[in-house]
């Protein structure tokens, strides 16, 4: 079981917190992202037309790639991921060169982890339509992945048009992980098809994992797609190792955690989980 940590708090503890995290063991770095926070929104991750959203528009945000690249140079071996990266409001090019930049410095550490939205006014903002954006983001992760493993690309799909096409450097390790994030049928069919993970928005017991894991199986399956797959939870109880392995055997392959309230205490917190949690694995 990998152990990951979502970082969530402001520039002054990123240092701080991240080389805490990696001397604790952990595995990877998580980071959010929304490009823009509009005033008035509403709908939850996992549903957008209902609930009060759990953000404001003075959420302060980040571009994770610009911390990947500054995060990489001070550590060595911690991995950096999106959670989530929302794909399909810039342009595909504009995507894959950030994103190739942050893992050519990084030494190849990077994960992408990607969805679909949630946020309807964010679509709106930029002038896309977000009932296209399932399609859109297919249609984005079909360019991205031509742009890193093939010479030569021409494109002429829904969204995009394009002459042919060069894109150097290629990813450090041949290709990028995109893990597909999502609680909705569409993402599962989405991870399924066309990604190399999945991570769910919601929280869920490990029964309930086990069953999304096996339908995901089911449609990877059917889709003629074999070879390893990640699951990433987010937001679930860790308080023990008994913990971890229930969703271990429940078919998670990676959980994030942020064992701290407090981000001044966070550098402690993290080396306690280190090493009551992470040392037992």
């Amino acid at each position: 079981m990998k152990i990951g940590f979502h970082l969530q708090v402001g520039p002054r503890r990123w240092a701080e917190l991240v080389a805490a995290a990696e001397e604790s063991g952990f595995e990877s770095v998580w980071l959010p992202e929304h490009l823009v926070m509009p005033v008035h929104m509403t709908g939850r991750p996992g549903s957008p037309h209902a609930g009060e959203p759990p953000i404001s528009a003075s959420t302060p945000a980040w571009d994770p790639f610009v911390q990947m690249a500054w995060l990489a140079a001070q550590t060595s071996t911690i991995r950096f991921g999106t959670n989530v990266f929302n794909i399909g409001l810039r342009h595909p090019f504009v995507t894959a060169r950030a994103l190739v930049t942050a893992d050519l410095v990084s030494g190849g550490r990077v994960e992408f982890g990607i969805g679909a939205s949630w946020l309807s006014e964010e679509w709106e903002a930029m002038e896309l339509p977000f009932g296209t954006r399932g399609r859109r983001v297919d249609e984005s992760i079909q360019v991205i992945r031509r742009l890193f493993s093939e010479e030569v690309v021409e494109h002429d799909g829904e969204f995009f048009h394009f002459q042919a096409v060069g894109f150097l450097p290629k990813p450090v390790h041949g290709s990028i992980r995109f893990h597909i994030g999502g609680d909705s049928s569409a993402a599962m069919r989405r991870a399924a098809r066309l990604g190399d993970g999945w991570i769910p928005m919601a929280q869920g017991d490990p029964a309930s994992v086990a069953a999304h894991v096996a339908e995901i199986a089911r449609l990877r399956a059917d889709a003629g797609r074999s070879g390893p797959f990640e699951v990433t939870l987010f937001r679930v109880p860790v308080e023990s190792v008994d913990d971890v392995r229930r969703y271990e055997e429940a078919g998670a392959t990676r959980l994030l955690v942020v064992p701290f309230d407090n981000p001044r205490e966070g550098a402690d917190a993290l080396r306690r989980f280190g090493d009551e949690i992470i040392a037992r694995l």
